[in-house]
């Protein structure tokens, strides 16, 4: 991870299963601006199997539901033992910006993707509203 200042992960402390990680918005998106932060698990399989990733901060997006799970093809069926945590982490920067409408978990946050100055509105408030929640 050394030199990537977008996206970060590390364990948690002594459990080397259990991750946290940040992924900063991609510039020239709505996103921009904006951090988030995921919790990753490694199954005992890995890398044969993918890691389970969440967003702890909540992000309104199309391909992301409201307890922070993920619908991102290389996490489920197009997993390669060949990724690695940052390959991820940039698979998810990436999808920050280029959602898959076309299999959506907040339908919602698709319905309005196409009017991208709706949906960054929405997605400032929503961020905004968490922040300033657990900024106390």
């Amino acid at each position: 991870m050394s030199g990537m200042t977008d996206v970060s992960a590390f364990p948690k402390g002594e459990n080397l299963f259990e991750w946290c990680g940040t992924i900063k918005g991609p510039d020239e998106t709505v996103f921009e601006g904006m951090e988030y932060s995921i919790e990753m698990s490694f199954p005992a399989s890995y890398p044969f199997e993918a890691p389970t990733i969440i967003f702890t901060t909540p992000i309104y997006h199309p391909n992301v539901d409201e307890e922070g799970n993920i619908c991102l093809d290389i996490l489920k069926d197009k997993w390669s033992a060949a990724y690695s945590v940052s390959t991820v982490l940039l698979s998810l920067q990436s999808l920050l910006g280029e959602p898959n409408n076309d299999s959506p978990l907040n339908t919602e946050a698709a319905d309005l993707w196409d009017n991208q100055l709706e949906f960054k509105k929405e997605a400032v408030r929503r961020y905004q509203d968490y922040q300033r929640v657990h900024a106390k």
